[in-house]
């Protein structure tokens, strides 16, 4: 995979005017870009076609479903139309609704003549550290046992991966195999403040881990120049 290719960038803004101009400005120097809860609730689902239409050809639908089977497996039937790359869900719901949303996945695709989207599942959130994992949410144990733990479970869900921290990464990758799609959010270049992110690493430490794409999101689309500042992330990868 060229370097570019594993860069997803998250379009984490609140208009599709900003979505779409930031995809014309990148869409050449990253392989990929992600529709999140934010841009979906200010644009509708119609912002999909938009940026496909700006020049995209992968996009991760970041839905993050959490729901009953039945439920996840309808908005998942749903998102497969929109023509999406990729979607996920939340793997604290579940095997049996993580299963149901990897069939209806299949399922829809087939029955409209299109590739199936990879559905991956969320472990924990990079926003989450070890204390609030056991004070606040009460799960007990390390948060590196819980992430592992999840990536099988979605594993043997029918996921063809999940998300998680570069933290977690080779931990996954030992549990799970080479074949299991890792995305690690909470990346930030040398230069760049954490924010609300707990769990981050810079670009090269999360390949160089085991991640098969890295998303990044504020240090790019809140550059003075965001191409440049994709280039500079598509430059440290490139040195691997």
């Amino acid at each position: 995979m060229e370097a570019r290719q594993r860069i997803i960038v998250a379009l984490d803004v609140d208009a599709p005017e900003k979505a779409v101009e930031l995809v014309r400005t990148l869409k050449d120097d990253v392989g990929a870009f992600k529709v999140g809860l934010e841009l979906v609730n200010a644009a509708g689902t119609g912002i999909f076609e938009a940026i496909r239409s700006a020049g995209v050809e992968h996009i991760f639908y970041d839905a993050k479903f959490h729901d009953i089977p039945n439920t996840v497996a309808g908005a998942v039937r749903a998102a497969t139309r929109l023509g999406v790359w990729m979607i996920n869900v939340h793997c604290s719901g579940g095997r049996e609704m993580m299963r149901a949303a990897a069939q209806a996945a299949h399922e829809e695709a087939t029955s409209l003549g299109l590739q199936p989207p990879k559905v991956i599942g969320v472990t924990v959130l990079t926003s989450i550290d070890e204390t609030i994992l056991r004070q606040e949410l009460r799960v007990p144990g390390s948060l590196l046992d819980h992430v592992v733990h999840l990536a099988q479970l979605a594993q043997d869900a029918g996921l063809e991966g999940v998300v998680a921290s570069p933290q977690e990464v080779e931990h996954i990758r030992a549990a799970c195999g080479p074949d299991f799609l890792i995305v690690t959010p909470g990346i930030r270049p040398l230069s760049a403040d954490s924010h609300d992110q707990k769990r981050v690493a810079t670009p090269s430490e999360a390949i160089r881990r085991g991640a098969d794409y890295i998303v990044v999101g504020r240090p790019i689309t809140q550059s003075p120049d965001p191409k440049r500042a994709a280039r500079s992330v598509v430059a440290e990868l490139r040195e691997l």
